[in-house]
């Protein structure tokens, strides 16, 4: 599921991210439990993830999240969501969500910022939108993509065609018509709209609730064991050139010009306790001298 707000908003979250961005999460949270409750006469958990950009480098806050499909009942016991006549799977229904969504929404608004009443009580008529869709391949891929996904940043690389005196080109969806187009910013206009996504200090844009928060793990575990899923209780610990080897399809030890030279540690100094080390007496930083073989 997805949940955005209009972008007549934008002004205030540019101006009240953390309180903004925090309100987001809440009000998504609030919705969906309660649709659990009344609706599935069970408790749910959820996966939220913040994403604050556009195509085109435009704010444009929302939050996707990934949600069971089903609950614990009263009596402890999983309850699954029941298929509907044309074999689609949906918790609830999309259009009652959008306006439960948006009244959580606005009233949290409107008790923190009174000032704003007026201005606030005219989102009433707008649609707010809520987006649902089943998975295309299966909750796995889903969580798949969304660990590949969490941690990009409003562009990537990729998208960048020229920087230059001209300004920055970069590659954009434009979902109107679902076709790659192109789009040449100055300088500062780039800046300023990829300056607009940098979150406040320590903001934590992944979040989990319900069954799928740290506090629920004793039950989370209970029903992970009652549909027969292993999960270690310890998670292998890899080091990061493992870890770039298996997820980056890259390897550190490489030469990166030839691709077969290796990389060998000649030398390792142990620096002393001293600025701008701060660092413990025990645990002394390593500095490498390392070659290509």
């Amino acid at each position: 599921m997805v949940f955005t707000v209009p972008d007549k908003l934008n002004p205030l979250f540019i101006h009240h991210q953390g309180d903004l961005y925090n309100l987001l999460f809440a009000s998504a949270w609030e919705t969906i439990a309660q649709f659990s409750y009344t609706k599935l006469h069970a408790e749910t958990g959820m996966i939220a993830v913040l994403h604050t950009w556009g195509q085109t480098l435009s704010l444009h806050p929302h939050v996707h999240c990934v949600v069971p499909g089903g609950g614990i009942n009263f009596k402890g016991q999983w309850k699954q969501v029941t298929t509907s006549a044309n074999g689609k799977v949906f918790l609830f229904s999309i259009k009652n969500l959008s306006k439960v969504f948006r009244g959580k929404f606005i009233a949290k608004l409107v008790k923190q910022f009174p000032q704003e009443k007026t201005f606030i009580r005219k989102l009433y008529k707008t649609d707010w939108v809520v987006y649902a869709k089943e998975p295309f391949a299966g909750p796995h891929q889903v969580v798949e993509y969304l660990g590949r996904y969490t941690h990009k940043v409003a562009i990537s690389n990729h998208r960048l065609l020229d920087i230059g005196e001209s300004g920055v080109t970069f590659r954009y969806r434009d979902y109107r018509d679902d076709r790659q187009k192109e789009m040449t910013l100055d300088g500062p206009e780039f800046l300023r709209r990829f300056c607009q996504h940098i979150l406040p200090k320590r903001f934590v844009r992944i979040r989990h609730y319900g069954l799928l928060s740290t506090t629920k793990r004793p039950e989370l575990r209970e029903l992970q064991q009652a549909f027969g899923i292993y999960v270690p209780l310890v998670k292998e610990r890899k080091d990061w050139k493992q870890i770039c080897r298996e997820h980056l399809k890259y390897d550190p030890d490489s030469c990166p010009c030839c691709g077969k030279g290796k990389m060998v540690t000649i030398e390792m100094h142990f620096a002393g306790r001293s600025p701008p080390f701060l660092v413990s007496p025990t645990k002394s930083p390593i500095i490498f001298k390392s070659t290509f073989k």
